[in-house]
């Protein structure tokens, strides 16, 4: 079977470039381009394409908004011409991140690492019989954060509480805390509902980590994580909370 696959591309002669690229692989089938961000969304949600060549810096929303705002979720492939958004674009799983300008070589590499990731999900390609499987879940399961020129992975799992500071995250597990260079509302949106509650507008719980909650005031809630540490949920928050409860 082909998978298919969307363009996403404000410079025309990049644009063009990438489709050549593309359409020597004979087992991707290139639904479309389209040139901002806004577009991106529409043509995503509607034509769930299975992968998409994502460019970052783009009219209307960036690369990542588009990721924010999408409901389907197709395997993504970022291609820009900065090298800054890496640690971003692998957090929200990317299967590579192309800085252009690249050659077919290079995008040889990106095109057989598309293909293991997705037959490791279970997608069948060339010739072999079998169902189709999802292309991933909707939700993250591993997190990135650089440290000087290191890049340490961390699951989500591990995760107790997300705290803003300034413009990032620190992502507070057992064995220490790390700066994500995203914020709370990238992360929001990505992480499973019923196990993350965003209990103030700086702080989200990993509700399997919570020890207990007792009354603050009349209509604030004390959270107690696992280590020992507290946070004060909002009253939004704690009304959140509330509500989860049987």
């Amino acid at each position: 079977m082909k998978v298919t696959a969307l363009i996403v591309e404000d410079e025309p002669l990049a644009r063009e470039s990438l489709r050549e690229l593309v359409d020597e692989i004979d087992w991707i089938d290139a639904l479309g381009e389209v040139a901002d961000g806004q577009a991106a969304i529409r043509f995503i949600d509607d034509r769930k394409p299975d992968v998409v060549f994502l460019d970052v810096e783009l009219p209307e929303l960036s690369g990542l908004q588009v990721l924010e705002r999408i409901h389907h979720r197709p395997r993504v492939v970022f291609t820009t011409a900065y090298d800054r958004y890496a640690v971003s674009a692998f957090e929200f799983e990317a299967v590579d991140y192309l800085v252009k300008p690249f050659g077919r070589r290079r995008f040889r590499e990106t095109i057989d690492r598309l293909k293991r990731r997705i037959e490791e999900q279970g997608t069948v390609i060339s010739g072999y019989e079998g169902e189709r499987a999802a292309l991933g879940g909707p939700y993250l399961y591993r997190l990135y954060s650089k440290t000087g020129n290191r890049i340490v992975p961390i699951a989500v799992d591990a995760i107790l509480r997300l705290e803003a500071a300034d413009y990032c995250v620190e992502a507070f597990c057992a064995d220490g805390s790390h700066l994500l260079d995203l914020t709370l509302g990238d992360l929001e949106s990505r992480l499973d509902p019923n196990r993350f509650c965003r209990v103030h507008r700086s702080h989200i719980v990993n509700l399997d980590h919570v020890a207990e909650m007792r009354r603050y005031d009349m209509r604030r809630l004390t959270i107690r994580m696992s280590d020992g540490t507290e946070v004060v949920a909002s009253r939004a928050g704690s009304k959140n909370l509330r509500d989860r409860m049987p």
